[in-house]
């Protein structure tokens, strides 16, 4: 049972950084430094429970909104929230304004802006244009950019996806 404890301080102290501090209770809580910081201060298993509980609030609206497809209106703001909510989750995790800069690292700047832009075209489409295949394209483009935008954080996951799919068109034999 100490091992699974000690395991369990590890993994909160490389998930949350130096600034959780270990209570004599067991329970892990933020510093009195992150206090000073202006950070949340939710405890790691709260921060785990945010998470997940957006997580899958933004999966179970993306899955909801394909029942509404063909409502282009309610189809759009379902499954762009759905998205706005599961990429928001990991900011329970590392905290806003980590999330925000990490979106606008180098690597993943232009993953970030096609995707906040696909969710913005989704939206538009769906609401001023009513057009249903506008609404599928930008959706499925809105997809894409998750997913590549997700394969940033992976050590050469984007690498290996793009070698694949360059081999899977290649027409040579």
């Amino acid at each position: 049972m100490e091992k699974l404890s000690g395991a369990m301080g590890r993994f909160n102290r490389s998930l949350l950084g130096p600034d959780v501090a270990e209570e004599e209770d067991g329970y892990s809580l933020f510093s009195a430094q992150s206090y000073d910081n202006g950070q949340c201060a939710l405890s790691p298993m709260q921060r785990l429970y945010g998470f997940a509980g957006c997580l899958l609030g933004g999966l179970l609206c993306m899955i909801l909104s394909l029942v509404v497809f063909f409502r282009p209106i309610k189809f759009a703001i379902a499954f762009s929230f759905g998205n706005i909510l599961a990429i928001g989750s990991t900011a329970f995790l590392i905290g806003p304004i980590q999330q925000a800069r990490m979106m606008l690292d180098p690597v993943r700047v232009y993953a970030t802006c096609i995707y906040i832009g696909s969710v913005i075209l989704a939206l538009v489409c769906a609401l001023w244009v009513h057009n249903k295949i506008l609404t599928l394209l930008a959706i499925i483009s809105e997809i894409c950019a998750l997913i590549w935008y997700s394969l940033s954080y992976i050590p050469f996951a984007r690498r290996m996806v793009s070698d694949l799919i360059i081999s899977c068109c290649d027409t040579e034999f």
